[in-house]
């Protein structure tokens, strides 16, 4: 239950045949439960009476609460904490193994479970519980912001995706610069002054204009600044070819 639905969608994609059969399975969560809830409780069962019984005819009657006691340590050791423990930090390595037994098994005990689970589902229907709530649930912004802190993705990446939250809180003047605060380049300057500018800004996209800001002539890009500037004698004519 506790494997991620987003990757675990992404293997389905992926024609991941595991991820298929898990996905079916937790298609009815209520059934899964059932069959696993039903084998979980056989297998006490039978363990604990095979324990009763050995211990009977090694020891005797008196053996039994000593065996009960023992037995529900180990079940409550191994057969719970220890698993469930696993399950939830690995748990596609649980689940994806899980299920070529789960899937087989759902069919076999098909009847038990589908009484059991009619049952559970009428009781928890008369107390006022839907068991479509929990499929028709949709995540909300704050959960995927969680969901983005909790993950693997590379901080930058993360850093953009939050940005995007916060784009409905951001007005034209968050983005824009105000024109005479436009930083470029006046082609009509000495070619001196022109390389000292260039090699001054440091963007991604420098304007170049002619006397003012409002007569922009073009752009150059920090790749072709790098490359103009590695010529062995800029000059104006040589940056033309440069200007997009």
């Amino acid at each position: 239950m506790a494997i991620n639905r987003y990757r675990l969608k992404h293997l389905v994609k992926e024609k991941n045949r595991s991820a298929r059969r898990v996905t079916k399975l937790l298609e009815r969560t209520d059934r899964l439960l059932g069959v696993i809830l039903i084998g979980n409780n056989f297998t006490h069962t039978l363990a604990t009476a095979i324990a009763t019984v050995i211990a009977i005819r090694i020891w005797s009657e008196s053996a039994v609460l000593a065996v009960t006691v023992f037995m529900t340590i180990i079940m409550i050791i191994f057969a719970e904490v220890m698993p469930k423990t696993i399950a939830a930090l690995k748990p596609e390595s649980i689940a994806f193994p899980a299920s070529y037994f789960l899937k087989p098994l759902s069919k076999i005990l098909s009847p038990l479970v589908t009484l059991v689970t009619l049952v559970s589902n009428g009781i928890t229907k008369l107390i006022g519980i839907n068991l479509n709530d929990a499929e028709n649930e949709e995540l909300k912004p704050e959960e995927l912001r969680t969901l983005l802190q909790t993950s693997r993705v590379p901080k930058r990446q993360e850093n953009m995706l939050m940005g995007i939250f916060d784009m409905d809180s951001l007005s034209v003047n968050d983005v824009m610069i105000a024109k005479n605060e436009i930083e470029g380049i006046n082609i009509k300057d000495d070619i001196e002054d022109i390389v000292k500018n260039l090699n001054a800004l440091r963007y991604t996209y420098i304007p170049l204009y002619k006397d003012t800001i409002d007569n922009i002539s073009g752009f150059i890009s920090s790749n072709k600044k790098a490359d103009f500037l590695s010529l062995d004698k800029p000059s104006k004519t040589s940056l033309k070819t440069f200007i997009e």
